[in-house]
């Protein structure tokens, strides 16, 4: 579950007023101050911090780090000269018997900008991913190779207790939180060591799953970060998954009987093809008509919805695509698809029809492929499991298709002996339920940056809208410390019909240490050519360097009336 960050040189963050934001100065901290490593291969011997152990302390020259499976890497990153450390702290014995500790690794570069980055990793956590700093679609660089020095963990679990150490209660608190309260200032101490100076600034990032660690701290680590860049945040993530959960039942009621899909993880296993009552073909249909109704709202005929407020007043699944008579032909959907789709898209509801996470926007991106992979594939892989024993108590068995919804919603708000808080207590941040507690972050002249694209399949950009707007109402000049900025027609974290590759970090660097608030972060696509990765989903007139500004909500990118459809200078946020 993982910002993509784009190289500075093609980076465009431009300033200004904007409808809808506040134009008063924010407050501004200190810019940091840079320095070179002292030291490298001494500190495994040498660094000492309590129940912390030091693995491994070496000297990385200048060049590629590979990351995903060896020795087939998916993405191979470049660096410059940097000390890769590994350790492990707070080494226990479980409740459960099993053995617990928080990996960690970090990795400081040789030319440091005097920044520390905490870099919150995806899904259930349970692996060490390189310390890069890099997350989300097609990334030229990351914050490593930008000068700081990064931290990544595994949440205090390996990848063999997924995702049984939720029945732990310790090993949840340290998904839930700790584990970040915990490794922070350990790892400024580090740094300390390494460079003779603490960090002037502290950063903390993630999508996803990282999206959701780093909202938590900034509900309950205030002191600790000047930045937090939130993409995709699953800040609700029980309830999101139950959601899924909840969506599959739904979507098998179309899907014909007998045919299977292969398990993600496991070879050996298959689930049902749920997906294959709402295909490739209709999901096209669907996104052909959500492009007729909202694609010129926002002046261009581009094949983006830019407006996706205006957009849900606009469209209506039911009307605007025509029923079938003689057979699903690629231009109509069935009555009882349509009806299907406009429950999962209502959002998740218990049986007497209260809402338990919020609805998805209609937006072209329903397209792709990332989409209907969280939809029909991930809901029967990941989240059963995760319900059974993360984001419910007590522990049971959930079962696709066959569960008890209402029962399992009551289940991440119960608190079982032996556990100090419920899943909701544990996993949640403070802030959403008491938006208010963001203030500590303003007043110490911290920043919030999100990104969300409005395709997210699993959580739904309207709920992150909704974070912004309850912080809005309860917090003051709330637009001088928190920005959102949708992505439309992205899917989780990247792909899609989308300009999803950009870098948010250094306009945040510049809202955080300068008091430059971001109006807009332009975005490009992944089209041929592309260094980062190509994204085979974009259609084919688009142009394969197309740029869009991504525009702080409640603000929507509007064509000019003039330039080219595939520059973002010819578009303004208004």
């Amino acid at each position: 579950m993982m910002i993509r960050l784009m190289a500075l040189a093609s980076l465009l963050w431009l300033t200004g007023c904007a409808d809808g934001l506040t134009t008063q100065a924010p407050a501004s901290l200190a810019p940091a101050r840079s320095g070179s490593l002292l030291q490298c291969d001494e500190l495994r011997d040498q660094f000492k911090y309590s129940a912390t152990r030091m693995e491994s302390a070496e000297l990385v020259q200048a060049g590629a780090v590979r990351t995903g499976p060896q020795p087939t890497a998916v993405t191979a990153y470049k660096t410059g000269k940097h000390c890769l450390i590994k350790g492990k702290m707070h080494e226990r014995q479980g409740a459960d018997g099993q053995p617990y500790a928080i990996g960690f690794e970090m990795r400081l570069p040789q030319e440091w900008n005097g920044r520390f980055f905490y870099q919150a990793n995806g899904g259930l956590d349970g692996v060490v991913q390189p310390a890069l700093g890099a997350l989300g679609g097609g990334p030229l660089t990351g914050a490593l190779a930008q000068g700081f020095a990064v931290i990544s963990s595994d949440a205090g679990h390996n990848p063999r207790q997924n995702p049984y150490f939720g029945s732990e209660p310790q090993a949840r608190q340290d998904y839930g939180y700790t584990a970040v309260g915990k490794l922070t200032p350990m790892a400024k101490e580090l740094i300390k060591t390494a460079y003779g100076k603490l960090p002037d600034r502290s950063y903390i990032a993630g999508c996803s799953n990282g999206g959701r660690h780093t909202l938590v701290a900034a509900s309950r680590y205030a002191e600790q970060f000047d930045g937090y860049l939130a993409g995709a945040p699953g800040y609700r993530l029980p309830n999101a998954a139950l959601a899924q959960l909840w969506g599959s039942s739904l979507w098998n009621s179309l899907a014909p009987a007998g045919p299977t899909v292969n398990h993600p993880f496991n070879p050996n296993l298959k689930f049902p093809d749920i997906g294959a009552g709402f295909n490739a073909e209709d999901r096209q249909v669907l996104a052909r008509a959500v492009l007729a109704k909202c694609d010129a709202i926002d002046g261009a005929a581009d094949g983006m919805v830019q407006d996706v407020a205006a957009c849900q007043k606009t469209f209506d699944v039911q009307k605007d695509i025509p029923n079938c008579t003689a057979g699903r032909d690629g231009k109509c959907l069935s009555v009882m698809q349509k009806n299907v789709i406009a429950q999962v898209f209502k959002g998740g509801q218990t049986t007497n029809g209260n809402p338990f996470y919020s609805p998805f926007p209609y937006d072209p991106g329903v397209s792709g492929a990332n989409w209907a992979t969280w939809k029909f594939v991930f809901s029967q892989a990941l989240d059963p499991g995760a319900l059974s024993h993360v984001f419910t108590s007590p522990k049971r068995e959930v079962k696709a298709f066959d569960s008890n919804y209402d029962n399992l919603y009551a289940g991440i708000f119960a608190k079982p002996p032996g556990f100090s808080e419920s899943a909701d207590e544990t996993i949640t941040p403070l802030n959403h339920a008491k938006p208010a507690n963001m203030k500590q972050v303003q007043q110490r002249g911290a920043k919030v940056l999100l990104y969300h694209g409005v395709s997210d399949p699993v959580f739904s950009e309207t709920d992150t809208r909704a974070w912004v707007d309850r912080v809005a109402k309860e917090v003051p000049n709330s637009a001088n410390f928190v920005r959102h900025f949708p992505i439309p027609g992205m899917n989780h974290c990247s792909a899609g019909p989308a300009t999803d590759q950009f870098d948010a970090l250094t306009p945040l660097v510049a809202w955080v240490e300068q008091g430059i608030a971001p109006e807009r972060i332009t975005a490009q696509v992944r089209g041929a050519g592309n260094a980062g990765g190509v994204n085979a989903e974009l259609p084919a007139n688009w142009s394969a360097q197309r740029t869009r500004p991504l525009c702080a909500y409640p603000t929507v990118a509007k064509y000019k009336g003039q330039g080219s459809l595939e520059t973002a200078d010819s578009f303004t946020c208004q």
